[in-house]
């Protein structure tokens, strides 16, 4: 194999090469082969290959974080072997390989949204930071006393507290549009609270408690028809749906690396130019500004004038690979496993006695996150029962307690899947929670 393939210096062509070495075959190199299927997919990653308290591990806590592939992990300790320097366009070798690197993997995130341009692209360390950064750059500055921000009750805690913070700060106030039921956002509240003086609709493009795809496009139309601005979290619709800002029409959106394949740490903050040209530096140092002297500086352009201090170069390349290793599955493949996978956990769990799933009961416009109670047993004492077996969940307030006040508890277990997971592990999942329900009733 030629020296560039064997170090990776084409970002995408080295996820295909490696995943393709890792499949056993040429599947990833665009050769239609039969054992690059959903099945082999898990062989990827290999995190998963272990035992837990002396069971296989079943890993169904990937709305938390997923589990990182080993193509993404080759790329991370590609460039510390290879190109590990301070990036700089007009410096010694290693520095200019590793800002090609760098700015290739904007490139990356930005076909990936369909952004208009790489110069909309923010690094941060994650979604969190996204929404401070709007929070604090946008919103502090533009807010003023009286104006609104809306939310929704089904927001997650990193998408309540920076706009309750800059409310605070402003004379502001945050008002919460409400949700159905089953966790969808009410078009008919939104209607009824959006005014003339609401500046920014903040919401999540997926709740991270009951799946549900909300209607980005329909949110942002009334939004800007009332003359807001619009913000998307994103952290749990990256992983899963493709993403299309423009089509979208939101102003800003956020995501996180780690929910979708890449490394902890890194994220981005996509805004539309005008957007980015309104907020001021989030911080000020190095790389954000040139002919920095005592008495001015001259800020970089675009996202650029967001990228303080020495950039977290590794993780947007982690984070590019993750990006390149989904589009060498394919997103279509992918999406019909996890429809399958969604449907068969909606049918798994309505059959378990004693058990309240938390959001829609069907797989229409939905991701495989699934809240839930168990009748007779806490959601931390279910958590402790499956990791005795191997299963690895999440439990307690999710970081949404407002939406599970709406549904009339304080806790859930969450049980969440990504396109490593298996039809099988559902069901030895599912067989396990019916196991706890029995001895809860025994008790």
């Amino acid at each position: 194999m030629n020296t560039l393939v064997t170090r990776r210096r084409f970002g995408r062509l080295a996820v295909m090469t490696a995943l393709a070495a890792r499949l056993g075959d040429s599947a990833a190199l665009g050769i239609d082969n039969s054992r690059a299927q959903p099945e082999n997919w898990r062989s990827l990653f290999p995190g998963l290959d272990q035992g837990v308290q002396g069971q296989p591990l079943i890993y169904l806590d990937s709305a938390a974080t997923t589990q990182r592939a080993a193509p993404v992990l080759d790329a991370i300790i590609d460039f510390y072997r290879h190109d590990n320097a301070n990036p700089g366009a007009a410096l010694h070798e290693l520095a200019q390989r590793a800002r090609r690197r760098y700015e290739g993997a904007r490139q990356t995130v930005a076909k990936f949204l369909n952004a208009a341009s790489a110069e909309e692209i923010v690094w941060v360390r994650g979604t969190t930071e996204g929404v401070n950064l709007v929070a604090t750059a946008w919103a502090r500055a533009y807010l003023r006393r009286n104006d609104e921000i809306l939310l929704t009750i089904a927001e997650h805690a990193s998408n309540l507290l920076p706009w309750r913070f800059a409310t605070e700060a402003t004379g502001a106030r945050v008002r919460f549009v409400d949700v159905d039921e089953e966790g969808r956002i009410s078009l008919q509240d939104l209607d009824r609270k959006l005014s003339a003086r609401t500046r920014i609709v903040a919401f999540s493009h997926v709740s991270n408690v009951v799946g549900y795809i909300n209607p980005v496009e329909e949110i942002s139309a009334r939004a800007h028809r009332a003359g807001a601005r619009v913000f998307v979290d994103a952290a749990q619709s990256a992983p899963h749906i493709p993403l299309d800002v423009q089509a979208l029409g939101c102003d800003a959106l956020a995501f996180s690396s780690h929910k979708m394949l890449g490394p902890m740490g890194i994220g981005i903050l996509w805004a539309r130019a005008d957007m980015l040209e309104e907020m001021s530096p989030y911080q000020a140092g190095s790389n954000m500004a040139h002919e920095v002297d005592i008495e001015g500086e001259v800020l970089e352009r675009g996202a650029h004038k967001f990228g303080a201090g020495t950039p977290n170069v590794a993780d947007a390349i982690g984070l590019a690979a993750a990006i390149d290793l989904i589009h060498s599955l394919g997103r279509e493949p992918i999406a019909r496993h996890e429809a399958a996978l969604t449907a068969h956990m909606l049918e798994t769990m309505a059959d378990v006695p004693g058990l309240r799933l938390l959001g829609p009961r069907t797989a229409e416009r939905r991701i495989p996150v699934f809240s839930f109670t168990l009748a007779g047993t806490t959601p931390r004492e279910v958590l402790r029962q499956l990791n005795s077996q191997g299963i690895a969940i999440r439990a307690g307030d999710l970081s949404a307690l407002p939406l599970l006040k709406r549904f009339g508890v304080t806790e859930a277990a969450r049980a969440s899947c990504h396109l490593y997971t298996s039809i099988g592990e559902i069901d030895r999942f599912a067989t396990a929670l019916a196991s706890i329900r029995r001895r809860s009733k025994v008790q």
